[in-house]
Formats: structure tokens, C-alpha cells, sequence
């Protein structure tokens, strides 16, 4: 479904990216673990078109998208949900998931989607006039991942969604993640708490200073003596 090949990313004279190339199938959730500063996160925003890479190939269902705007790849059906979230503050829960559709016009499924994001966070019905500042940091997460599940992607990048958050809510988020990929949407996920990403995910890779280091299950690399050294803590 998504295909990255041989990726060089430059900011200035930073190379970020080193021949960086990730393979996610259909209804997988592949996950992206390394330490900060590794690159994970350049990956994801040059997927999403926010970055241009300087060589390399990105293909999104054999469509090459290296380059292209980063609207016109959320219309093709790839969405991310930023690090930090990056609710729009001063508007009301609402008006954030109606944002998250401004691509579709077809208003009678867009409601239809408004209701079952509010199936999926009941926390978000509750205050869904409320301005999206003052939510909890875990209730602005849930409103960041169902803005962007209102465009109806078929992938969904996930840029450290459990950043800030306490252990019980962490837990919750990846059990909805893992609900959202059960549904059909394929998940490329970023993420610091490596034994959650592992524990949740099909493959993963491991980023070391702009380099894939080591790939291959998540069974596989949560088992990996190195891995478990350097990211689990064991």
C-alpha cells in the first residue's frame, strides 16, 4: 500500500534521512521506534508532503506522491495526526472534526461520520461544543486522531500520539488505535514507547540517525537483544 524507497531528506545542510526505506501492506500497523532526534518523525512529514525529499521514491498505492502537495495526498486517502496534536485551540470540538472533512462534500456521509467518531470518544460527545483548548491532553489526542479519521483515510500516519500522556490513557489510545486498524484503516505509527508500539504492531523498524538500522516483526524485534537494550529498557 505504501512503499518508501531510498529516501534522502535534507534540512539545509542536515542530512536528516539516509537512504530511508519502510514497506507498510494493506491492514498492517508498522511501526517506526528510535531515539529523538532519529528521524522518525521527518519520515512521517515527508510522507505526508509537509517535507520534499531530495531523492527517492514514495509510493502510495503505485502512485508516486515524493513532492506532491500535502492536500492532494490527503485526498488520495493518507492522513497524519501531527506530534503535538495541533488541535485548532480556539475553536470547539466540532469545528475541529468538520475541518478534518474540508476535502468532501458530501454532507449527509459527513455526518454519519461526525456521529461515529462520537461512538468511538464518547468524551468528545460530552464536549463536543467545547473549545478544544481546554480538553485534557489525552482528550486532545482523541480529537486529533478523529479529525483526521474524518477525511476517511485508507492510512493513517500516527506521529507519537502517546507523547504527554498518563499510563492509563496511553493504554487507551492504543487500544483505539488497534480498533481503528481492526476497522480497516492501515496505521504507519510513530512512537517513543517502543513496548506499546511493539506490542501492538504487525512490523516495525528501528531509526538510528536518519538510518533504518534493523527491521522485521514486531515479534521478532521485541524479542531482539539489541532492541530490548536500547528501547525496552531490559
Amino acid at each position: 500500500m505504501l512503499l518508501v524507497e531510498n529516501i534522502n531528506v535534507y534540512y539545509g545542510a542536515i542530512h536528516a534521512l539516509k537512504g530511508v526505506s519502510v514497506e507498510v501492506k494493506e491492514g498492517e500497523i508498522v511501526t517506526l521506534i528510535g531515539a529523538n532526534g532519529a528521524g522518525k518523525s521527518t519520515t512521517l512529514r515527508t510522507i505526508s508532503g509537509m517535507l520534499k525529499p531530495k531523492t527517492g521514491k514514495i509510493l502510495f498505492e503505485g502512485q508516486d506522491i515524493a513532492g506532491m502537495a500535502a492536500q492532494n495526498i490527503v485526498k488520495l486517502g493518507l492522513s497524519q495526526v501531527p506530534e503535538g496534536r495541533r488541535i485548532f485551540a480556539n475553536m470547539s470540538v466540532l469545528e475541529n472534526l468538520e475541518l478534518g472533512a474540508y476535502i468532501r462534500n458530501d454532507s449527509k456521509e459527513i455526518k454519519e461520520d461526525l456521529e461515529k467518531i462520537f461512538k468511538r470518544f464518547p468524551r468528545l460527545a460530552e464536549r463536543k461544543t467545547q473549545m478544544a483548548g481546554t480538553l485534557s491532553g489525552g482528550e486532545q489526542q482523541m480529537l486529533a486522531m478523529g479529525r483526521a479519521m474524518m477525511s476517511r483515510p485508507r492510512i493513517l500516519l500516527l506521529d507519537e500520539p502517546s507523547m504527554g500522556l498518563a499510563p492509563l490513557l496511553v493504554k487507551e489510545i492504543f487500544s483505539i488505535i488497534q480498533d481503528i486498524n481492526a476497522t480497516g484503516t492501515t496505521i504507519l505509527l510513530v512512537e517513543q514507547n517502543a513496548h506499546m508500539a511493539l506490542s501492538i504492531a504487525h512490523k516495525a523498524y528501528v531509526l538510528e540517525t536518519g538510518r533504518i538500522s534493523l527491521s522485521g516483526t514486531a515479534k521478532e524485534l521485541a524479542a531482539s537483544e539489541e532492541v530490548r537494550k536500547a528501547y525496552l529498557g531490559a
